[in-house]
């Protein structure tokens, strides 16, 4: 094979081999001498098949093997001889000019990985916020848990409806006479004050008795989703089935039985194990952020285009996936796509502190064993539907990348636990609020952004947030764009789970509600 370099600019580099025809054709004679043995042919005993016959049985397909491996070898052998380190996959294109029997051509482009020192770690001293979880936060989370599970009860008859009663309501609605799609319901439950229904329509129920009849007018505002509503007037049809008051929510023993456990102590106790757990991840958030904000500071050196371009594709997605779910997409989009070169950055950002701690594992001896890849793999596994895991696993096993992108968050987390054990750390603390205060503070410059002030990209900056915690999603797999969703906030209240009949009432069937954020 020869070698002609084409390309060396930056980080750019191409070239073209010349794979000759002889080593493809001693390539055939080799495997038709392994397969022959195997071949059976009238008129000949097996494993007597004259070659050149075997070769005129398969010529096209042995040919076609022997060019793609002859390929796939001195691809292999350019990136040994060169000491070439990808970043992403080598595109790599056979001469449009090639025959049998002629030399092959291929042309290879890619960029490589810079050439990064591993940072020092010395001296390295970061600031742990803890926050306790005492007995008085512990309280206030029951109290939030109950107030979660309120439930109502009938009340006399005579009783008039005021904030935080729940109504039992039939309704029809019509703009210019005439129903609408979905402004109808029976037995809707409404709670006054809970704003699930447009301005004015809860409102207008205060004062109603069990079994009042009442028409109500109301105009849709002028951003309404449902654009053939959107500001008209609106009547409604009311019947008031029952007035409910809301029920004493006791924080005792019955309570902490509603959630399948043996009384309040037990309750307790797994409220607290959550609170800590939460609070415990958001100090390695906060840790993180800073060790990541150091790193960032100190190491400034151009990164492979095509990284930034995998990873801002996946913020990009990421981000327009919110935006569909606000109450005004259209709206969301256009804020967004005025700070997109700001998320490129925010991508090139990731992609250089990926590259800092994959030099660090990589100088410390750091691995990802055998067995944790393997509990990788079954924990992959049972995320996919059965009648594909076959097929799954077989994927896993040849494509490296997908290895690679697999185990690249789980290397990561062990760089930073890594660099964690290696810091001074001094403990200080706090409340929880001055703990994701110090979250936000100590975001790095280039994913800073004022505060959004419509209430479309709401959702989007919280977006925003989010991504910045996966700012070193792409350690030792720096070849595959890796999300990351460790550093998400557990969620405290989820193991004692409310009960689905003691949910507050959503109102879905009328479009006098407020559109859902998707």
């Amino acid at each position: 094979m020869q070698i002609a370099e084409t390309t060396n600019e930056g980080l750019k580099r191409a070239y073209t081999l010349t794979i000759t025809a002889k080593e493809i054709a001693e390539r055939i004679e080799t495997e038709v001498k392994k397969i022959a043995p195997q071949v059976r042919m009238p008129g000949f005993r097996p494993g007597k098949v004259p070659a050149n016959l075997v070769k005129k049985m398969h010529g096209d397909a042995l040919h076609a093997d022997a060019l793609n491996a002859s390929v796939r070898e001195s691809v292999d052998e350019l990136m040994r001889e060169k000491k070439l380190r990808p970043a992403l996959q080598p595109k790599v294109e056979l001469g449009s000019d090639y025959a049998e029997g002629k030399d092959a051509k291929v042309d290879v482009e890619l960029e490589v990985l810079p050439e990064v020192e591993a940072p020092s770690i010395d001296g390295l001293k970061l600031e742990k916020l803890v926050v306790p979880v005492d007995d008085e936060r512990l309280d206030e989370a029951l109290k939030g848990l109950a107030e979660n599970q309120k439930s109502y009860k009938d009340a006399p008859k005579s009783k008039k409806a005021a904030d935080g009663d729940q109504l039992t309501i039939d309704f029809v609605g019509r703009v210019d006479g005439e129903e609408f799609e979905g402004g109808k319901a029976e037995g809707s439950p409404l709670v006054i004050g809970s704003g699930q229904f447009i301005p004015g329509f809860e409102e207008q129920l205060k004062g109603a008795k069990t079994g009042d009849e009442k028409t109500i007018t109301v105009t849709f505002p002028e951003d309404y989703p449902a654009e053939h509503l959107a500001g008209k007037e609106a009547e409604f049809d009311v019947t008031v089935q029952q007035v409910k008051v809301e029920g004493e929510a006791k924080i005792d023993d019955d309570f902490a039985k509603q959630f399948g456990l043996e009384g309040l102590d037990k309750l307790k106790e797994l409220m607290r194990g959550q609170m800590e757990q939460e609070l415990s991840g958001l100090t390695r958030t906060q840790m993180k952020r800073q060790l990541l904000d150091a790193l960032a500071a100190d190491h400034d050196f151009d990164v492979p285009p095509s990284m930034v371009d995998a990873e801002f594709d996946q913020i990009w997605a990421q981000l327009q996936q919110e935006a569909a779910r606000e109450e005004d997409p259209a709206a969301a989009l256009k804020e967004i796509e005025a700070e997109k070169d700001d998320y490129r950055k925010i991508a090139e950002r990731r992609v250089r502190l990926g590259l800092l701690l994959s030099e660090i594992g990589q100088a410390n001896g750091i691995e990802v064993t055998a067995q944790e890849m393997d509990m990788l793999m079954r924990q992959q596994i049972q995320r996919v539907p059965e009648d594909q895991r076959e097929q799954f696993i077989d994927y896993m096993r040849n494509e490296p990348m997908a290895q690679a992108q697999l185990r690249a968050p789980l290397y990561e987390e062990k760089v930073v636990d890594f660099l964690f054990d290696k810091a001074e750390v001094t403990e200080r603390e706090v409340t929880r609020e001055e703990l994701e205060a110090a979250i936000e503070a100590e975001e790095a410059p280039a994913d800073k952004k004022p505060a959004a002030k419509k209430k479309a990209p709401a959702k989007k900056a919280a977006a925003k947030k989010s991504d910045a915690k996966k700012d070193d999603g792409k350690a030792a797999a720096k070849k595959t764009p890796a999300k990351k969703a460790d550093d998400k906030k557990p969620a405290a209240k989820k193991a004692p789970a409310k009960k689905a009949d003691d949910k507050k009432p959503a109102a879905k069937k009328a479009p006098a509600k407020k559109p859902a954020a998707k």
